[in-house]
């Protein structure tokens, strides 16, 4: 079973991707800012970390260069899942390590098809 940490601050959002990917079979870990996502990262080794990028103590892109920059959790793929839809944030958010976005709003089945298409042996 595939193993995706889901990082959202906004607790309906969390629940509704949570949901969704635990409906088709995915394993969900959960982290409500940057900071727990680094730290459960380390200690969960999961397949996939579906990211947003406003957040407290740290936001997602700080959070995807903390993780793409330890050694123990560098080879897990970052998708950023966030309403920043301009051109420059999804830059940067490329540039910091995530391998693509996501954009808000999104439909339960758009989410897991993009997941299950990441995540394909």
């Amino acid at each position: 079973m595939k193993r995706v940490l889901a990082v959202d601050d906004e607790p309906h959002i969390l629940k509704l991707v949570s949901f969704s990917l635990a409906a088709h079979g995915f394993e969900v870990l959960q982290a409500s800012d940057g900071l727990s996502a680094a730290l459960v990262a380390e200690a969960e080794q999961p397949d996939l970390i579906l990211m947003d990028v406003m957040m407290p103590i740290l936001n997602g892109y700080d959070a995807c260069e903390q993780i793409k920059g330890n050694p123990k959790t560098a080879h897990i793929p970052v998708v950023m899942l966030s309403a920043k839809s301009q051109v420059a944030e999804q830059t940067e958010g490329l540039e910091r390590g995530a391998l693509c976005y996501i954009t808000k709003p999104f439909t339960p089945k758009e989410l897991v098809k993009r997941v299950s298409e990441l995540l394909e042996d």
